[in-house]
Formats: structure tokens, C-alpha cells, sequence
């Protein structure tokens, strides 16, 4: 009885210390006020619809028969399915924000993709006609003009003062429903996202629904400091994971997008990969860190340098790396033909390097070919391997590797080493042969090295580590 009622004493004094008048914990004086926020800041705030042109095309397979024109089902069939594959309007839906009082507005691109005519609302019921000044797909932001004089605009603000736990508040029109405000705070600064190499994503946990995309992100004093641009979701629906186009990347985007009509970025020509443990013991570092350069593009700026695959870039002009992902954005940002310096570490050893930043091509991507491969070969830590012919290396663009034809249990599955990889390098040693294979392997330490392979059309680094008796 006695460890009850101390229980029940201990549940009374939490409970009368949590919903006292005098508690700060829930105090509303500690709770943000968000009314002159929105009343201020919703006039600048619009409603974007689209209209997209489609076809509903003919089921596979499907013909309209020849009927003569005196059939009863002539009409029936040239009416209702005839019409079928002819162009319809598609309507969708964003939101967007006016940065300055002569009619520029931003928003997201996938917002006004493909969209043969934008109309922007705003919330005094006043419409206009959108003209596309500009979109860049890379950071998926848009600006349109709308002709128009001394429009309500929002205040620009630096998203580089926000801190994680800030609240912030969107405003938007998810699923069509106009000048909606939800509120949250920032869960996270310079996410990553698949696909998304030239944008650290402001993650908060804000309600944002299709429709929302294009709209503003503010901070508590009023001023913008990203665009609402994508959830993650595994419904299609919020479920907490919200992120943000940093306001200030936006900005640099749209002043290139009103001077240009384009975007052009900095670039390095580097594949980079993550550095895991595994990989970090291999390259003689103390922890994970950097951007491991796993491939150097040829007619590149990095192919100029003294960059080599397996350096671990760790500082770019003298900004710390921590992890791949901090690399593209401060590269995308630097001014063509700027000199940088790059601190990597090289076999343990840390030096520093010189590149001249190129501008970012095209989006195309090379994609390499390979013949199915024979089973014949050597054998070696649980992999099959074989020569290439001068014409498969040719093919291949490759001037130096063997084919993995088979891989079983053993280290090198466990390093994730595939069939149709073609092994370029094993710690710093280029792979020019089989036989340089089983050389290179007999000197193997009892710890991780890295493997460079080539798998379709990037290479990768991989650490292999063999185990007592193999």
C-alpha cells in the first residue's frame, strides 16, 4: 500500500507542476502568436493553377470499326470514341509568393511544368495571366511576371540563422484550399535528398499537402527563408517530413533565371560517394568524413588537376565537408573559373590541391555497355574474374580492368562486389590484369581496403576485408 500511494503522491505533484496557472512548460505566454504574421505576409502569398494539355489515348489494341455512315453506331463510335485521343486541359495546383512589387513571383518548377498557361490568384480575389520567365529543374525553382504595380511583397531573410527547434510557418493552398497557414518547427538544415545534389534542404516537421509546393517558409520575424517544395510520404499525405528550398539558393537561382533566362553552375567533374567506416579505416582516417572521389569525368576541370580517384576531399575552400552531400551546393555556387583549394586526404596523408571550377553541362549522363560476360576466369576471394580485349576496354571507355563474371560466399560479396563489375583498382593499385589480381591480393593486410569498381555507368568505391584463412 505504501509504494501505491507514493506512486499515486508522485503522479499528483507532476501533474499539479505540469497544469499549473504558474508553469512555464505550457505557459501560452511561451507559445508563438502567429496572427500579425499571416495578416501581414498573406496579401504577398498566391494561388497558382495550371493548365496542362493531355490525351486520354485508345485502350491498346482498340480501333474504331469502319462502319458505313448510315449505321445507327456511326455517330455513337465518332462522338464518344474519336474524341478519346484528342488534347484535354489538366488543372494543378501550387502556391507561390511576390518578391517584388512590380510582378515577379516565385515559385517551385515541377509547380508549372509543362503547363501551357499559368493564372495567379491572390487572396483580394484578383487573377492574372503568368508569363514564365524562367525554370530550373536542379533546385525546382520557378519565376513568373504578372503585370502588375505596387504589389504586397514578403521580406527576404537569411536561412543560414536558422537553428534546429526554430518555429517557423508556411502559408499556401493545399489541395486547392487558399491563404491556409500551418505551423511547425525546423527538424533539420542541409538534408539531402535523392536526385537533389545542388540543394540543402531545410527539413521541418510543418503540415504541407499537394498544393502547398511554391509556397513561403518564415521564420518568426516575417521574413521568407525557403520555399516549400516536397514531402516525404509513404501515403501521398503529410506525415511529418517536410523540406525546403533555402531561400537564398532561390534568390541566386532567380536573379540568373531574370538576367538569362538560364541557370549556370559551378563544376568540378567528380563522382563522389559517402565514406563509411569500413572505407575511412581503409584510407588510413581517423573517422568517416568527406567526399571520396570515386571517379574523375574526363574533359573535366578535376582531369586537369591532381585530383585521382580515392582522395577523400574533406575542405573546399576552406569549408569543412562532413559528409558527399556538403560538396555540390558549395560547388554549384562558385563562379566559373574560379580557382578553389581542396584539402583531401591521400593515403592517410593529408595535401591540398588546386582546381579551376568549369560550368556544369548538360544533364545527359554517359551509359556504358557490356557484353554478357563467360564463366570462365580465375578464381579469388569467392569472385570469378577475367580479362578484358583491347576492343571490350575500347567499348568500355576504360584503359585498364577485369570483369567480375561470377561472385559466391566470401570476402568480396561481403564488400558488395556484383557480377558484371569490372575492378579497376585495390588499394591505390590499378588492376591492369588477372594475374595483377592474385599478385595485389597476396599482399592483402587483416583490415579494410578499398576497392574502386566500375558498375554501369559510375564507379564506386567498396572496402574489402578478408578474414583469418582466406
Amino acid at each position: 500500500m505504501f509504494k501505491k500511494a507514493s506512486i499515486f503522491s508522485a503522479v499528483a505533484i507532476w501533474m499539479f507542476a505540469v497544469y499549473s496557472p504558474n508553469s512555464r512548460a505550457l505557459s501560452a505566454n511561451d507559445l508563438p502568436d502567429f496572427a500579425e504574421l499571416v495578416a501581414a505576409n498573406s496579401p504577398a502569398v498566391v494561388n497558382i493553377s495550371t493548365t496542362q494539355k493531355s490525351r486520354r489515348p485508345m485502350p491498346p489494341g482498340f480501333d474504331i470499326p469502319d462502319l458505313p455512315e448510315d449505321s445507327p453506331f456511326h455517330d455513337f463510335f465518332q462522338r464518344f470514341l474519336e474524341d478519346e485521343d484528342q488534347p484535354r486541359d489538366a488543372r494543378s495546383l501550387g502556391s507561390g509568393f511576390v518578391i517584388s512589387s512590380d510582378g515577379y513571383i516565385l515559385t517551385s518548377a515541377h509547380v508549372i511544368a509543362e503547363a501551357s498557361e499559368v493564372i495567379v490568384r491572390f487572396n483580394d480575389r484578383r487573377e492574372f495571366i503568368a508569363e514564365l520567365v524562367g525554370a530550373d529543374k536542379r533546385s525546382d525553382v520557378a519565376l513568373l511576371k504578372v503585370e502588375a504595380e505596387k504589389l504586397p511583397v514578403v521580406t527576404i531573410g537569411n536561412p543560414s540563422n536558422l537553428a534546429v527547434g526554430e518555429w517557423v510557418l508556411a502559408i499556401g493552398s493545399p489541395f486547392g484550399f487558399e491563404s491556409t497557414a500551418t505551423a511547425g518547427i525546423v527538424s533539420a538544415k542541409g538534408r539531402s535528398l535523392p536526385n537533389e545534389n545542388y540543394v540543402p534542404f531545410i527539413q521541418t516537421d510543418v503540415a504541407i499537402n499537394p498544393g502547398n509546393s511554391g509556397g513561403p517558409l518564415f521564420n518568426l520575424n516575417g521574413e521568407v527563408v525557403g520555399i516549400n517544395a516536397q514531402i516525404y510520404s509513404r501515403t501521398g499525405g503529410f506525415m511529418g517530413l517536410s523540406f525546403a528550398v533555402p531561400i537564398d539558393i532561390a534568390m541566386q537561382v532567380s536573379s540568373q533565371l531574370r538576367a538569362e533566362g538560364k541557370v549556370t553552375r559551378g563544376w568540378l567533374g567528380v563522382l563522389i560517394q559517402n565514406v563509411t567506416r569500413d572505407l575511412a579505416e581503409s584510407f588510413g582516417m581517423g573517422k568517416p568524413a568527406g567526399a571520396l572521389v570515386s571517379e574523375i569525368l574526363p574533359q573535366s576541370p578535376a582531369a586537369t588537376s591532381e585530383l585521382k580517384p580515392g582522395d577523400v576531399i574533406v575542405k573546399f575552400n576552406g569549408k569543412k565537408l562532413n559528409r558527399m552531400a556538403d560538396l555540390p551546393p558549395l560547388v554549384g555556387v562558385t563562379p566559373i573559373g574560379e580557382a578553389v583549394d581542396l584539402e583531401v586526404i591521400r593515403q592517410g596523408e593529408s595535401i591540398n590541391i588546386e582546381v579551376t571550377i568549369g560550368e556544369l553541362p548538360g544533364e545527359n549522363e554517359p551509359i556504358l555497355s557490356a557484353s554478357t560476360p563467360s564463366k570462365e576466369g580465375v578464381e579469388i576471394l569467392g569472385l570469378r574474374v577475367k580479362d578484358l580485349t583491347a576492343e571490350q576496354l575500347k567499348e568500355l571507355e576504360l584503359d585498364h580492368g577485369i570483369l567480375v563474371t561470377d561472385v559466391k560466399p566470401g570476402p568480396a560479396q561481403r564488400a558488395g562486389i556484383m557480377e558484371n563489375d569490372i575492378i579497376l583498382q585495390i588499394q591505390g593499385t590499378s588492376i591492369t590484369s588477372t594475374d595483377m589480381l592474385l599478385e595485389v591480393v597476396k599482399g592483402l593486410p587483416k583490415k579494410s581496403v578499398p576497392v574502386l569498381v566500375k558498375r554501369e555507368s559510375r564507379s564506386t568505391f567498396l572496402a574489402l576485408r578478408k578474414h583469418e584463412g582466406e
